[in-house]
């Protein structure tokens, strides 16, 4: 019995020892006291150089939703920016010393020992429906920290509703409808420029050519989607404000097949400018269309896909003169060396001659998305949401001609410029405002006989 009991004894003792040292062995065998906490900057706005917040997250690598829409009609566009956006992280989470924009030289985020970005590519169709899926998809599944893209604001739309309920950033590339920030969402954020501050830009440049070249009467052809209808509601606008008369105001079914009926109209209305707001597909009806009826009215396009490379492959010399909208133009690569190195990195990755309004843009989004990562120092999506809040990024650490990135309230930069840019020689030349113009404007535009 005496036995029994010095053998329990024993044993109780034994674990008793072993919890003791299973406890002391918790935390590696040292105790450390944590580092003080960093106090945060006074006086302006957070930037890059800023001291990262104390708390990190101890992480390898940062997941990150992208959108866009890699098959259907606006897939050769979608392949671009995904591969514009893939150039720009790579140069993150590489080392690029030559290129001279902030984050090349080191490698990944710095406050989170240098932890690379990881993107996860969904693919839209283009569909709204199908983004808003892919973003439930790439949250609740692929645990992303960000959503980006999509290209279409109606995919940016329907996707940032999804990230909003979640409580998750999305960081709007280069969708361009005013509404996107307008709906009081406090998790979107927008780098570019809008349709109505874009649509302000047009009608200066209108302004100050319209007594030398008589241009009073406008008409308008647009993708009836949120992007379409949007930017010629801005053009509408600044018509009534301006004394211009609106002579025809076209929608067209997204994906349209045949353009001939609007375009009949429009010559048959004789306007002295055509406004056209169209994805990649329909500008190379509305141009295939109006050599067909040998008419080549004065033309200004909305971007998009009067800019696209797919464009200029499949239209070849019929592109010249074209006069376009534009937040950036390869042109400034003359003037700007950080924009210079990034072009020769973006042909060499792609083929493609030069970035364009919209791949530039994609490029710039990942320093933007660095800069916020590396103040946030965390994946916490409150961390990132503030980061994104306290933003400001001067002219001098980007690649696009913006005087800074900031955002207000309704997380839109209005910091954002448009340029007016024109085809010629094959590529789009800058030609207003003066500060950046690289060639002269070419008005009006040659008809189809005269080239």
């Amino acid at each position: 019995m005496k036995r029994r009991k010095a053998v329990s004894l024993a044993l109780v003792l034994i674990m008793v020892l072993t919890a003791i040292l299973i406890a002391g062995c918790g935390g590696g065998g040292e105790t450390t006291t944590p580092p003080a906490a960093t106090e945060a900057p006074t006086g302006g706005t957070a930037s890059a150089t800023d001291a990262p917040p104390a708390s990190t997250d101890n992480v390898e690598t940062i997941k990150i939703g992208v959108i866009y829409a890699l098959t259907g009609a606006s897939a050769a566009t979608g392949v671009d920016q995904q591969s514009a956006i893939q150039l720009g992280f790579d140069i993150v989470n590489g080392s690029y010393a030559d290129v001279g924009m902030p984050y090349a030289e080191t490698e990944g985020i710095p406050s989170m020992g240098g932890a690379k970005i990881e993107l996860i590519f969904a693919n839209s169709e283009g569909d709204p429906e199908k983004g808003a899926s892919e973003a439930e998809r790439l949250i609740q599944q692929e645990g992303v920290s960000m959503l980006m893209g999509c290209y279409q604001s109606s995919v940016v739309a329907s996707a940032s509703q999804v990230a909003e309920r979640a409580g998750i950033p999305f960081f709007v590339v280069e969708s361009s409808s005013p509404s996107l920030t307008s709906r009081g969402f406090k998790y979107l954020f927008r780098q570019g420029p809008h349709d109505a501050m874009i649509g302000e830009s047009i009608f200066d440049f209108l302004d100050s050519i319209k007594d030398e070249h008589g241009i009073r009467r406008i008409a308008m052809v647009y993708d009836n989607s949120t992007y379409g209808t949007d930017a010629a509601a801005s053009w509408t606008d600044n018509c009534e404000r301006r004394g211009y008369e609106v002579v025809e105001s076209l929608p067209y079914p997204s994906n349209t097949v045949n353009m001939t009926s609007e375009i009949q109209r429009i010559k048959a209305a004789n306007p002295d400018l055509v406004l056209a707001a169209s994805y990649v597909s329909d500008a190379t009806l509305i141009m295939t269309t109006l050599k067909e009826l040998d008419y080549m009215p004065g033309l200004i396009a909305n971007n998009t896909g009067f800019t696209e490379s797919t464009f200029f492959t499949m239209m070849g010399a019929d592109t010249e003169y074209i006069v376009s909208r534009l937040v950036y133009c390869s042109d400034y690569s003359e003037i700007n060396p950080r924009a210079a190195a990034i072009e020769k990195l973006f042909n060499e990755r792609t083929g493609i001659d030069n970035m364009n309004d919209n791949t530039a843009r994609a490029v710039q989004s990942a320093f933007v998305v660095a800069d916020v990562l590396d103040r946030a120092g965390s994946t916490d999506p409150e961390a990132i949401r503030e980061a994104f809040i306290q933003t400001d990024i001067p002219n001098e650490k980007l690649l696009v001609p913006w005087t800074k990135i900031a955002f207000n309230e309704q997380g839109q930069n209005e910091n954002a410029l448009a340029l007016l840019c024109q085809v010629q020689g094959g590529k789009y030349v800058t030609v207003w405002p003066e500060s950046f113009a690289t060639q002269e404007l070419i008005w009006p535009i040659p008809g189809w006989s005269e080239r």
